[in-house]
C-alpha cells in the first residue's frame, strides 16, 4: 500500500478555514486507498499559531495526523513588516525568508520531519503556497511532490521565492481553470504534468430550513455568507454594500446571516445577525434557506461554500473581481456577480423581481456541481497523479 503525506499548516475537525477544509475532504479519502499522514502543526489560530493541540498524533476520521510544535507565534510587527516590504516596490528571497518566518506558522520541526522520513513516503502532497510549511517543506521533497497551491491573482504570488519553488514539484493539481492558466502564465511550468480537479461536494444531512429558523429566530429572505468573517474575505466592503442597501430600499425585510469565525469587527444592525461557527447540520439547513449565498472576497482559488450552496440549488452572488468566483457563475447560469455597489444592489433585486429567471439559476447551480464536482471522477485523478509521481 503507498504511504501518501498531506502538508497543511492547520488540520482538525475544529478549524475553520478553505485549504484546510480541502485538506481534510481529500485525506479522508485518498485514507481509503492508501495509508495517509498529515503533517501539521499544533496551531488553530492562523491569526497567532498559538500551540492549542496537545497531542503529538491522532487519528481523525481514519487519518493519522503528526503535529508539530510552532516555535514562535505570528510576529506582532507582521502586518507592518508586510506593509512596508509590499509597498517597498523591491522583492528580494532574503527579505521573504523574514516574511514567511514572521507571518509563521514558524514550524521547523514540521520541516525536519519531512527531511528526515523522506524515503518513508511514496508522494507528498503540499496543499496552499503561502505558508512557512510549504516553501521549505517543499524543497525537501521536490522529487516526490504534488504541489496544490490554491492560488489567485494577489500580491504575494508574484514574490520572488516562488520562481525557485513554483517549478519544483513532479505534478501538480489544480483546483479551476483559471488558477491553471494564472500559474502556469507566471512560472512557465507546462511542462509539469498537471489535472485541473476541484474537489467534491457532500450534503452530511438532511437540511432543515424550518428547524434552522425556529432554532436561531430567523423569518424572512435573507442571504447568507458561510467562512471567516475576516478584512481579507472581504466583509467590511459586504457590511457597507448591505446596509446601504437597507437604507436605500427600506420596505426590504432582507436579512444577510454570517456564519463562521469571526476575526474583524460587524456592525450592530438589527438585520446581521451572526451566528459563529456552527454545526455542519445548521451550516447546510441555513444555506438552504437562503435566498443567495454571498461572497464579498477578492481572492478565492475555488471556494467550497460557493459549490456547497449550489449542490443546495441557492444560487450565489458573488465578487466579479475574482475570476474563479465570476467565472463559476458564467460557467453555470447559477449565480450572479458584482464589482461595485450599484451592481450588488441591482443583482440583488434581480433575484427578488425575476422569479422564472431566479428558478432556472436553482437549476443551473445544481447541474453544475452534479457535472463537474463528483468524488469518484476527483479522486480517479488523485489516483493517476500519485501513480505517475
Amino acid at each position: 500500500m503507498k504511504r501518501i503525506a498531506l502538508v497543511n499548516q492547520r488540520y482538525g475537525m475544529e478549524v475553520n478555514g478553505g485549504s484546510e477544509y480541502y485538506t481534510r475532504l481529500i485525506a479522508e479519502r485518498l485514507a481509503e486507498k492508501y495509508q495517509v499522514d498529515v503533517i501539521t502543526t499544533k496551531a488553530l489560530d492562523y491569526t497567532t499559531w498559538d500551540n492549542h493541540y496537545t497531542a503529538d498524533e491522532e487519528d481523525i476520521n481514519g487519518v493519522h495526523v503528526l503535529r508539530f510544535n510552532v516555535d514562535k507565534p505570528r510576529a506582532k510587527d507582521f502586518n507592518e513588516f508586510n506593509g512596508k516590504y509590499l509597498t517597498s516596490g523591491k522583492l528580494d528571497t532574503e527579505t521573504e525568508k523574514i516574511w514567511f518566518e514572521k507571518q509563521g506558522p514558524y514550524c521547523p520541526d514540521a520541516i525536519r520531519y519531512i527531511r528526515e522520513n523522506h524515503d518513508k513516503y511514496d508522494v507528498f502532497i503540499f496543499v496552499t503556497y503561502l505558508y512557512y510549511l510549504t516553501v521549505n517543506g517543499l524543497p525537501e521533497a521536490a522529487d516526490k511532490a504534488v504541489f496544490i497551491p490554491t492560488a489567485h491573482e494577489e500580491p504575494f504570488i508574484h514574490f520572488k521565492s516562488f520562481e525557485n519553488i513554483f517549478p519544483l514539484p513532479k505534478a501538480y493539481v489544480f483546483l479551476t481553470d483559471e488558477e491553471k492558466a494564472l500559474v502556469q502564465r507566471l512560472f512557465n511550468v507546462e511542462n509539469i504534468p498537471c489535472k485541473v480537479m476541484g474537489t467534491g461536494v457532500d450534503i452530511p444531512c438532511e437540511p432543515d430550513e424550518k428547524a434552522f429558523r425556529e432554532k436561531f429566530g430567523i423569518d424572512g429572505d435573507y442571504l447568507i455568507y458561510v467562512g471567516r468573517i475576516d478584512e481579507g474575505k472581504g466583509c467590511p466592503k459586504l457590511f457597507r454594500y448591505f446596509t446601504e442597501y437597507k437604507k436605500r430600499r427600506p420596505e426590504s425585510g432582507l436579512k444577510l446571516v454570517l456564519m463562521g469565525k469571526q476575526v474583524c469587527d460587524i456592525p450592530k444592525h438589527d438585520d446581521i445577525i451572526s451566528l459563529g461557527f456552527v454545526s455542519e447540520e445548521d451550516k447546510f439547513s441555513g444555506i438552504s434557506g437562503a435566498k443567495a449565498l454571498v461572497l464579498p472576497s477578492e481572492f478565492e482559488s475555488l471556494s467550497i461554500s460557493v459549490l456547497e450552496a449550489m449542490s443546495l440549488s441557492v444560487p450565489v452572488i458573488v465578487n466579479g473581481i475574482c475570476e474563479v468566483l465570476k467565472g463559476h457563475c458564467i460557467k453555470s447560469n447559477g449565480g450572479l456577480y458584482y464589482t461595485d455597489y450599484f451592481e450588488f444592489e441591482g443583482v440583488t433585486d434581480y433575484i427578488f423581481s425575476h422569479d422564472k429567471e431566479y428558478a432556472k439559476m436553482r437549476e443551473n447551480a445544481l447541474k453544475y456541481v452534479e457535472d463537474n464536482y463528483r468524488w469518484d471522477v476527483i479522486m480517479r485523478g488523485f489516483d493517476e497523479i500519485i501513480d505517475a509521481v
